[in-house]
């Protein structure tokens, strides 16, 4: 497969966010019967740490959740994911080898931004918005924004040109999107895609972590 790639009781702290940095906060369950939303975050480690653990710290309550690794990348740093519910905001906490490093948003904690590091991520699509999705850092007035997608195993791959959609955050963020092209995708089994964000003369991918979105990456639904 081809992916498109263009503990507890520290004694010490530390603010260098470069071990640690915020990557995405998205939806990714919905209980109907109360509409209440369960998110999903994703963090990012670097280092070679032999014990390590990652905490969303919730800034009023003062309650750690812990995450769980979700993938190692290619150039050895790691992949976190965690998970919460309501809208109390947090800051995000690495524990590594007994010495303890913050991603805080600079003093400002987190409130469900949906873009870190990464300057562009896909959240989950509706299961019946049959859409390419990106949320983006807005860095420049000037941008292109494009999904590349497969249904052969890369044998062969389109690119679809995203539009803008909406800004949130007082413009510091924005979402794109386009449609799938469901008239000419005729088996989802082989379906992938990534997404490029190109800005002030460079480019940005979003590719699930270098394994790309399928079909089936979408927000499920509970109606109890």
């Amino acid at each position: 497969m081809l992916s498109v790639i263009c503990v507890a009781g520290a004694t010490n702290a530390s603010a260098d966010t470069d071990r640690v940095r915020f990557v995405s906060d998205c939806v990714c369950h919905v209980r109907a019967s109360s509409y209440s939303l369960t998110h999903e975050v994703f963090i990012k480690t670097t280092g070679n740490a032999e014990n390590e653990a990652v905490y969303l710290h919730h800034s009023l309550s003062h309650t750690d959740y812990e995450a769980e690794l979700y993938k190692t990348l290619s150039d050895g740093s790691k992949i976190w994911r965690a998970t919460y519910g309501g809208t109390e905001k947090y800051a995000i906490k690495y524990v590594a080898d007994g010495v303890t490093y913050w991603d805080n948003n600079n003093g400002n904690d987190y409130t469900g931004q949906p873009v870190g590091v990464q300057n562009v991520t896909v959240p989950r699509r509706d299961r019946y918005d049959y859409a390419f999705i990106a949320n983006l850092k807005n860095l420049a007035y000037e941008k292109n924004v494009f999904a590349r997608y497969t249904t052969d195993n890369w044998a062969t791959y389109h690119d679809i040109p995203l539009s803008y959609e909406k800004s949130s955050f007082n413009g510091a963020y924005e979402t794109w999107r386009a449609a799938f092209p469901v008239d000419e995708i005729t088996d989802y089994s082989q379906f992938e895609y990534a997404v490029c964000y190109q800005v002030n003369g460079q480019e940005y991918w979003a590719n699930n972590f270098e394994s790309n979105y399928s079909y089936n990456y979408e927000i499920t639904t509970s109606y109890y």
